[in-house]
């Protein structure tokens, strides 16, 4: 699933992406780091990877959008 980097603070690795429907999802250092990122900037196109659905979404995963 793809998304748009919304916040991220580098101090506790965790954040928040919007999805493309505008939907705020927040991710944890746990999904930050699964991706091997060192930073990101809001506005970024990420690559997420996602368990659940509707209110109990939970992102397992951040990396970058690459072809």
């Amino acid at each position: 699933m793809q998304a748009t980097a919304y916040t991220y603070d580098s101090a506790t690795r965790s954040g928040s992406v919007l999805l493309d429907d505008g939907t705020p999802v927040d991710f944890d250092s746990a999904a930050f780091d699964a991706g091997g990122l060192r930073l990101l900037r809001p506005g970024q196109r990420v690559r997420i990877e996602a368990e659940g659905k509707g209110d109990a979404l939970r992102i397992t995963l951040v990396t970058l959008q690459t072809l």
